[in-house]
């Protein structure tokens, strides 16, 4: 089976529902299938033929949506770029998967064939493409995020996405009921793999925002009374800011608050359920492997925890490090063999992220591995005293890097964000008073924001360049 052959399910099955709403106009699941289908006719006219690799640099819009299925249906490999990427990252990428063809609002470097997204005029009927894919095929090809190292291609099949669609709508009871708000970038998996499949396979009614914008929240969530949301910690920090009596309200008519992409602060956990009544589910899942583990959804859901492995999945620690085995973990890196080899131990993924597991089966992450800092013989995992300096009252945000040193080998650097002053003296003495004296930082930086990814990862490597 593959991926139409699930969406289907609305796209045939509900027909003159209304699915989507963006920018205030509405589209039924019958219009956005034959939006597609005339935007696969378009693209067969220019050469597209399955297999070939189409990079697109959008922003949220309705072309993305219509450019994506598109690809589903012809078996094209859709590659998104992260719209926050400049030159060097874009041209890396388009040098790397050697696209047909790129789609952008803007001119882009080198001398891949640009199509402008306002010039894809489409005609007016077509039908739909009748081309043989089964669930190996690959649908994608998603690069990492690239915060330390060369980004690589993951190839995406549609089992991949189909496995880990179908997880998550039977796991967090996603229904054709539901209404949706969706403000994740759909150039990352966040977005595409759990935001617009599990949409697509369910049926429920998405409003897709451009963006997240935290002055715009408030009235997104009020005009459109959604049960379901998918955030990354900093959205929910910024949703914190909401006056008591509107998050009362939220919390409502919400359903379910799903967390990802970044660890979430236990501080942040505990205070929005009290202002909102509702306890986000917190999940774990990466570029290469989409969902991993969850969260149950009926249950507890445990701060600082990940959950357990979803159905199909599983997951063992070796050397303290996280790994996995199940239908979501992806065919490879495109065109890197001696780093997928490197990247398996016996069939399972290495995921680079520390971890442990209690006697109940819930995850906790440590980590990644890269960001373990070994002082003078004493493992230091950044995670833990990150938390502790978020629980203050004065700090917003924090991260914990290692530093070279001749003595010890590294030392940790806290870099922080303050809501409140505060000086470096008085941190340094409760971190004495509440950690193990080897993990206390040896410097205490304060920075008017951390360097983040689109979906709210901290860009560790740069904290360190700034450090020296």
């Amino acid at each position: 089976m593959n991926l139409m052959q699930l969406f289907d399910l609305s796209l045939q099955g509900r027909r003159e529902q209304v699915g989507l709403e963006l920018n205030g106009q509405t589209f039924t699941f019958g219009e956005i299938d034959l939006r597609s289908n005339r935007m696969a006719a378009l693209f067969t006219t220019r050469g597209l033929v399955r297999g070939d690799r189409l990079c697109v640099y959008l922003a949220n819009c309705l072309e993305l949506i219509d450019i994506y299925l598109a690809c589903v249906k012809l078996g094209v490999i859709f590659v998104p770029i992260n719209i926050l990427y400049r030159e060097r990252e874009i041209t890396h990428i388009l040098t790397d998967a050697e696209p047909k063809a790129v789609i952008a609002a803007q001119g882009m470097p080198g001398g891949t064939p640009l199509w402008h997204v306002d010039e894809l005029n489409t005609p007016q009927e077509a039908a739909r493409p009748q081309v043989p894919l089964d669930g190996d095929s690959p649908a994608a090809l998603v690069y990492t995020s690239g915060t330390t190292g060369v980004s690589k291609g993951a190839i995406l099949t549609h089992n991949n996405f189909a496995a880990n669609c179908v997880n998550l709508n039977a796991c967090w009871a996603i229904t054709a009921d539901d209404r949706f708000l969706l403000a994740l970038p759909l150039f990352h998996v966040h977005g595409l793999a759990n935001g617009l499949h599990c949409w697509l396979l369910s049926g429920c009614r998405m409003r897709l925002l451009e963006r997240f914008e935290h002055q715009k929240a408030a009235a997104e969530f009020l005009d459109f009374r959604p049960t379901l949301f998918f955030g990354v910690p900093t959205i929910y920090v910024r949703l914190l800011g909401f006056p008591d009596d509107i998050a009362r309200e939220v919390g409502g008519f919400m359903r379910l608050f799903v967390s990802g992409s970044a660890p979430l602060p236990s501080q942040v956990f505990e205070e929005f359920r009290q202002k909102f009544g509702h306890t986000i589910l917190e999940r774990y899942g990466m570029t290469e492997t989409l969902m991993n583990i969850s969260n149950p959804y009926v249950g507890e859901r445990r701060p600082g925890t990940v959950g357990m492995p979803l159905p199909g999945v599983s997951a063992r620690i070796v050397n303290g490090e996280v790994q996995m085995r199940g239908p979501n973990v992806f065919a490879g890196y495109w065109r890197r063999e001696e780093a997928t080899q490197a990247a398996f131990d016996d069939g399972w993924f290495r995921t680079g992220d520390m971890g442990e597991c209690s006697s109940d089966g819930y995850y906790t992450l440590l980590g990644r591995k890269s960001d373990l800092i070994i002082s003078g013989g004493f493992n230091i995992y950044p995670r833990e005293i990150e938390d502790f300096l978020t629980e203050q009252e004065e700090i917003a945000e924090a991260a914990v890097v290692g530093i070279a040193d001749p003595v010890r080998g590294e030392i940790p650097v806290a870099f922080f964000v303050a809501c409140k002053p505060i000086g470096p003296e008085e941190l340094e003495a409760r971190c004495r008073a509440s950690l193990a004296s080897f993990k206390v930082p040896r410097r205490f930086v304060a920075v008017e924001q951390l360097p983040r990814t689109a979906l709210g990862k901290v860009q560790k490597h740069l904290l360190t360049d700034l450090n020296s």
